[in-house]
């Protein structure tokens, strides 16, 4: 996603990683743990980061973070404080591997702008100024895709039977968080991280890729299935045959009708989740 701050019609930079296929792609899952969530006065107390190319771990690094003597410790969920961090290196020492293992991949957490903006805050007060323009949050994604009563990492670990191993815990809520997007990828189909990024809620904005397959589709007569998100509903797949995008309105609209009973439809297509041909898969999640 982009961050808040960042102009609307940019986009990530062309090329590796963000346009390889995303079984290939490099992703960083990052996680951390903070003393609140103030990014400009609270500090960071644990990270943990896996990169990773599709089921492969390229690299991986977790630590505590010593905040340093003046920091206060607004939240205990993680069960983290002074004495745990006495002997943890202070953000300095960790920062380069934390860099080494990001560099040159698709930044991946869930509630991501909260991570980017304190790694962003950590690393300028080391004077750097490092920036994270770019990233995928699977709290978006998973709004988009499921429709749940809380989309927490909690809730939805539980809803997927994810282990949690200990919940707010940096190396632990990377596992959930990999796990997670992983079922997420079942839901969306993405083609390549760039795809993902183009994943939106309350914009109205419809997936490039998604509108030329439904392009490539209309037309032809040739079934397609589709998985539809209807508003404040599970996602529903059903075969279809597509007559028509309309690529004149916001969002697109596409037209035809399912199959069997030929009932027609007029769709949102920042709503279509995934298009594929029949002999594909593209199941729902479950209720």
């Amino acid at each position: 996603m982009p961050r808040a701050d960042a102009p609307r019609d940019k986009e990530p930079p062309e090329g590796s990683p963000w346009d390889t296929p995303i079984a290939e792609a490099p992703l960083a899952f990052v996680d951390l743990e903070m003393t609140g969530l103030d990014p400009k006065v609270d500090r960071v107390i644990e990270v943990a980061v896996s990169r990773r190319r599709g089921a492969v771990v390229e690299d991986a690094f977790d630590s505590l973070v010593n905040p340093g003597p003046h920091a206060i410790f607004k939240t205990d969920v993680h069960g983290l404080g002074p004495l745990q961090l006495a002997e943890a290196p202070p953000f300095g020492d960790v920062a380069r591997r934390i860099l080494e293992t990001c560099s040159g991949a698709v930044l991946v957490a869930h509630g991501a702008w909260w991570d980017v903006t304190f790694l962003e805050a950590e690393f300028a007060r080391l004077g750097h100024d490092v920036r994270f323009h770019f990233y995928l949050d699977t709290v978006t994604l998973s709004r988009r895709a499921l429709k749940a009563d809380s989309h927490s990492l909690e809730a939805l670990a539980r809803r997927f039977a994810i282990d949690r191993g200990t919940a707010h815990r940096a190396k632990d809520d990377v596992r959930s968080l990999i796990a997670l997007f992983e079922r997420l990828l079942d839901e969306l189909r993405p083609s390549s991280p760039r795809d993902l990024w183009h994943v939106r809620i309350a914009e109205r904005h419809a997936r490039p890729e998604i509108i030329e397959r439904c392009i490539a589709f209309a037309g032809t007569g040739v079934p397609a299935r589709i998985l539809y998100r209807p508003s404040h509903k599970a996602p529903r797949a059903f075969e279809a045959i597509l007559t028509l995008v309309r690529t004149d309105l916001d969002p697109p609209r596409v037209m035809g009708y399912s199959l069997p009973g030929r009932g027609r439809f007029d769709l949102r297509s920042d709503r279509i989740l995934a298009i594929t041909h029949t002999t594909e898969t593209a199941e729902p999640a479950p209720p």
